[in-house]
């Protein structure tokens, strides 16, 4: 059995549960408190579990003892154990009120092909069964997934080492850190070519987050724990002062996630010299801040176009962030790609300088957005939709971008801006396209396509087609 089977067979398991009212998410929360126990016996990992709470003691029950058993189980762990199984456990609760369903699920779940999971992967099967749960809309996880494919390509842009502090403040289920994990693995013979002291380092403090949503930081944890990485992984916000201890890092990569704080009230960080209550702001100074000023620490950030054309505080965020770091690269990702509807995004990739003033000069933009299909559910983005701008990007010849310039970039889609004509450009928007667009895909919104209009960013044509679409909508 293979580990998309496997995945298929614990997510039909979900069914079982719609008479109880059960969420998606509540489920694969309800999952991961059984799939701990029953894991950490695959892996002889018992031994942090007292006897009396281990899988052997809760397969052996059944009806009102087990339901009785299990809120007892679930009490104990959160309250009494340490570590990793009382972060996973503390304050947990069932949502599971029939106990047929509890003994069913348990069963299944025992009785599935443990010898094949072990060898394709624990960590794999998790991961299968959290990016089931985001591709289904109404568990209204989508919004906070971000596509392994999109990861995979930042990590490989990004290129974490070995021995360097990496973080992601958003952390969600902790894709970004566990392929940055994986990365230096394979570059390092799964960290046999490393010494103790530095194999030690990556598997307890090189790969660390934090995450504001009890449940998902469970599954942060669940994540982590399967991939083998002891990192610390903090449950807060990191937009209050629990942010602050959060620096010196030599890498980040991150999707905070979008909207503004509740009632728009600012960010209760009381050190960001720009408060806003745009929280994509805030991460993103955030983000810059806790780089180390080595010349050398980087990110590689998912944000919605707003931050790049936002007035006021944005446009001096926007230029703090040029100052203090060479923004050398924006990729403007195409529409459709994360679940929550019309969402433009973009990924931002910065080095933090040496110095407070003057570090960018030049920023190269990837169009991936103009001119590109629809992507969704079914017509998923694939590793393919990347090639060229990875091309274009060359980690390895980031000095001599000009020379690849033409023969990388047949399409049009790759175009280098001086600081002198951002900063001219009316508040120092970075919102910029240039592509002619015969079959856009992506829909504007008035306010936006004023702003392109006014950035002479669209042709005149284009402009039109589009405000007369706008038009129609609003007459019908």
């Amino acid at each position: 059995m293979t580990t998309q089977e496997i995945v298929s067979k614990l997510w039909n398991l979900c069914n079982v549960l719609r008479d109880d009212g059960i969420t998606y998410h509540q489920y694969v929360t309800e999952l991961t408190y059984i799939l701990f126990l029953k894991m950490a016996k695959e892996t002889n990992a018992e031994s942090q579990i007292p006897e009396a709470y281990r899988w052997d003691s809760l397969i052996k029950k059944s009806g009102m003892e087990l339901k009785k058993f299990y809120k007892e189980l679930l009490g104990y762990l959160g309250d009494n154990c340490q570590g990793r199984i009382r972060e996973i456990y503390q304050g947990a609760a069932t949502n599971i009120d029939e106990p047929k369903n509890l003994e069913k699920i348990i069963t299944t779940i025992d009785g599935l092909d443990w010898f094949s999971a072990r060898e394709e992967g624990l960590g794999n099967l998790y991961e299968g069964l959290l990016e089931k749960n985001a591709s289904e809309k109404k568990s209204g996880a989508g919004q906070y997934f971000t596509p392994r494919v999109l990861i995979d390509v930042m990590t490989r842009l990004m290129k974490p080492q070995p021995g360097e502090r990496c973080n992601d403040p958003a952390c969600g289920t902790f894709g970004f850190m566990i392929a940055a994990n994986q990365y230096v693995k394979e570059q390092t013979d799964n960290f046999y070519d490393l010494d103790a002291d530095a194999a030690d380092f990556e598997r307890e403090e090189a790969f660390t987050g934090c995450e504001l949503v009890h449940d998902t930081h469970r599954l942060a944890l669940m994540n982590a724990m399967l991939h083998g990485i002891e990192g610390e992984i903090i449950l807060g916000d990191t937009l209050s002062n629990v942010g602050k201890s959060m620096k010196n890092f030599d890498l980040v990569l991150t999707n905070p996630p979008f909207g503004t704080k509740k009632g728009g009230e600012r960010a209760t960080r009381d050190d960001f010299t720009f408060p806003t209550s745009n929280k994509q702001l805030n991460f993103l100074q955030h983000i810059y801040r806790s780089l180390k000023a080595d010349g050398k620490a980087r990110a590689a950030v998912v944000l919605p176009d707003n931050v790049l054309f936002a007035d006021g505080e944005g446009e001096k965020i926007r230029l703090d962030l040029m100052n203090k770091c060479n923004l050398h690269t924006i990729l403007r990702l195409p529409t459709g790609i994360f679940y929550a509807q019309g969402v433009k995004t973009n990924v931002l990739f910065f080095t933090r300088g040496k110095t407070e003033k003057g570090n960018t000069k030049n920023i190269w933009f990837y169009d991936l957005r103009s001119e590109m299909p629809s992507f969704g559910k079914t017509n998923p983005l694939k590793i393919e939709h990347f090639a060229e701008f990875e091309k274009c990007y060359c980690p390895d010849c980031m000095e001599n971008r000009e020379e690849t310039y033409s023969e990388e970039n047949p399409n049009g889609r790759w175009r280098k801006f001086t600081f002198e004509e951002i900063a001219a450009r009316d508040k120092t928007s970075l919102d910029i396209t240039w592509i002619k667009a015969q079959n856009a895909s992506d829909d504007y919104t008035l306010e936006e396509l004023l702003d392109q209009i006014k950035q002479k960013s669209l042709n005149i044509a284009t402009a039109v087609a589009e405000l007369e679409k706008l038009i129609s909508e609003v007459e019908e």
